[in-house]
């Protein structure tokens, strides 16, 4: 809901209620509106309405804006519409941008919403430019799109810096991007900073990635901590990697727990281990259950409680958990609570870390394929199609001419398959060469990936 426009509190020379009732019953505006103005400071809103009406129908557009904000808030939206279109039509930009709000979020008036955006826009209104580029973008006006977020990214505007940034990266302009992500995080915009560590990071400059996750991890960025765990787990600074960690995870990141109990487990800290193995565990990762089932026995000596973890890890699929399981039993001497001898069948993840150039390239494109209620990807699927491609062609000596038809005959599937997969790989890396995958062709992508692995022994 709109805020209406604050009365003016009252100074030196103010003319007072009695002053202003004779010329307001006398047919003028102005005094009208003051004494709307005057009433609506007292609270009494029955009274400020009264005069703003009489104010409105002399031409006060200030009290037509007024009027359009008290209907509004009190469910009048035909009324509401009619003094926020009396207004918006005499030049007021906020009652435009009022106008074309309400028209687009009561009404599902897309056209009605973008003539009056494009009104107040049009005078230089920043929130309407990045509404109606944000409108447009709904729409799938994307050159549109582009247009007003330009103009309110150069009003100052730095969300829509952000989103344009965005826009130019999904397009293959790289240049762009970073350009208007480097305004936007200069003007303190954490994800902004964010994201062209990322972009630095894919650039392989963890330099000068590190720099801007600081910026962003000033605002209490989660991703931005989790980055920097990582680049101190690489310098193998583990009491750094741990507090990085354990500030994402703070946020709930799963991952992110998941990699503090790692950490803390390095650190010879079996306490600080299982907990975050166990809430990573209880939102259902079959990893951090797998070992917070062999923390709860070998630290705590829970071989019911390490049982019950260990089972849900190979209940999920954990090769390891189910083996340990088998052991567990062997040892015990009972059954396992009818646990599996064999992981539920799942296909094969990668088993192995992708290049941090390769992962931010994955979550470059998650981002930006889901913005507006874009599709939904999961960055863990990107990765392992960027991870695998990486695998298989990383060690060859001799590049083929077509690395699609010589990976299909050394694996003897179909070399349409592994064009798909190509394909898939070059867009994540070379934005703008194709639109970002669907769903369905990810899920076929992979299936491809993993049939890959398989046949070539790549893991």
């Amino acid at each position: 809901m709109p805020k209406p426009r604050s009365p003016e509190p009252p100074g030196q020379g103010e003319p007072t209620e009695g002053e202003l009732l004779g010329p307001a019953q006398a047919g003028e505006p102005g005094a009208a509106h003051r004494l709307g103005r005057l009433y609506a400071q007292r609270g009494d809103r029955a009274a400020a309405r009264h005069w703003w009406e009489r104010a409105a129908a002399g031409g006060n557009i200030d009290s037509a804006y007024n009027l359009g904000i008290w209907h509004e808030k009190h469910g009048s939206l035909d009324d509401a519409i009619t003094w926020y279109e009396f207004a918006a039509g005499a030049g007021d930009a906020e009652a435009a941008v009022n106008l074309a709000t309400l028209l687009l979020e009561q009404r599902g008036d897309v056209r009605g919403a973008r003539h009056w955006y494009e009104t107040a826009a049009g005078t230089g209104s920043r929130p309407a430019a990045r509404r109606l580029a944000l409108l447009c973008e709904d729409i799938g006006d994307a050159t549109a799109a582009r247009e007003w977020h330009h103009r309110a990214a150069s009003a100052g505007d730095l969300a829509s810096a952000h989103d344009l940034a965005f826009l130019n990266y999904a397009s293959g302009d790289e240049g762009p991007a970073r350009a208007w992500w480097e305004y936007a995080a200069r003007g303190g915009h954490p994800d902004a900073a964010y994201h062209l560590g990322r972009l630095l990071h894919a650039g392989r400059d963890p330099e000068g990635a590190e720099a801007l996750y600081r910026l962003a991890a000033k605002a209490d960025h989660p991703g931005a901590a989790s980055q920097l765990g990582r680049l101190a787990l690489a310098r193998r600074d583990l009491r750094t990697a741990r507090a990085w960690f354990e500030r994402a995870a703070h946020f709930g990141r799963v991952d992110d727990q998941r990699m503090a109990g790692f950490v803390c487990v390095e650190l010879e800290d079996a306490r600080a281990a299982s907990h975050w193995f166990g809430r990573a565990a209880a939102s259902g990762d079959p990893e951090s259950a797998y070992n917070f089932g062999l923390l709860l026995i070998a630290e705590h000596n829970d071989l019911r409680g390490g049982r019950h973890w260990l089972r849900q890890a190979a209940l999920a699929g954990h090769q390891g958990a189910a083996q340990e399981l088998d052991t567990l039993q062997s040892v015990i001497g009972d059954a396992a609570d009818g646990a599996p001898r064999e992981p539920a069948a799942a296909p094969a993840a990668l088993d192995r870390p992708v290049e941090p150039e390769l992962a931010a390239r994955a979550e470059l494109a998650v981002a930006s394929a889901g913005r507006r209620g874009g599709t939904v990807l999961r960055l863990a699927d990107l990765a392992e199609i960027l991870g695998t491609w990486d695998v298989l062609t990383r060690r060859l000596r001799e590049q083929p001419a077509d690395v699609a038809a010589w990976l299909a005959d050394r694996s003897g599937l179909p070399v349409t398959a592994v064009e798909h997969l190509a394909s898939v790989r070059l867009t994540l890396v070379r934005p703008g060469t194709a639109p970002w995958p669907t769903p369905a062709e990810v899920e076929h992508v992979l299936a491809t990936c993993r049939a890959l692995r398989k046949r070539l022994g790549a893991g």
